[in-house]
């Protein structure tokens, strides 16, 4: 992708250090992981349930906001036969401002997603992240170079990350 994940890290390790606005003090970005709460889900109604009683603790707790990767995946998750989507259950509580939530998603999946929910829509205020330049991806990929190196048991050269994104760049241009 282009770095929208990495966004939000850097968002809750700037919090951590506290240096953010005075409205972010304090704050915990938590993962909500809808798929993870679908999975094992066996009765019309559960997922809702789940949902409902996360919703009251982050509400209850005042001081987390809610990070949602690939967030066009609130609309029609969890919803089965007579059952309602995580998108109209987090509509109420976010219309009211009872928390903060950052969602995460490509263009095109917002337009086809969530752009056509127009009271869900209203409660996002879209960042376009735009993807790095190849000396950026270059740089980036140098910055993570140690953990990797650590992770795998091997050795990373400048040359190998430069030709990993300029090969990126020429074969598969068309992910982002």
């Amino acid at each position: 992708g282009v770095g929208k994940t990495a966004i939000v890290e850097g968002l809750a390790q700037r919090i951590m250090e506290n240096r953010v606005p005075e409205i972010l003090g304090g704050k915990r970005v938590v993962t909500l992981d809808l798929s993870s709460m679908i999975a094992g889900t066996k009765y019309r109604g559960e997922f809702e349930d789940r949902l409902t009683k996360i919703i009251a603790e982050i509400k209850g707790a005042g001081d987390i906001i809610i990070f949602i990767d690939e967030l066009h995946t609130i609309v029609g998750a969890g919803a089965a036969e007579g059952a309602i989507d995580a998108a109209n259950i987090l509509k109420p509580s976010l219309a009211r401002g009872e928390f903060q939530c950052v969602g995460a998603t490509t263009l095109d999946e917002y337009r086809k997603h969530i752009e056509k929910d127009a009271a869900l829509e209203r409660r996002f205020q879209p960042i376009l992240v735009d993807e790095p330049s190849q000396e950026e991806s270059i740089e980036i990929l140098k910055g993570l170079r140690d953990r990797y190196e650590a992770h795998h048991g091997v050795k990373i050269s400048d040359e190998a990350i430069e030709a990993a994104v300029r090969l990126s760049a020429r074969y598969i241009s068309d992910r982002f």
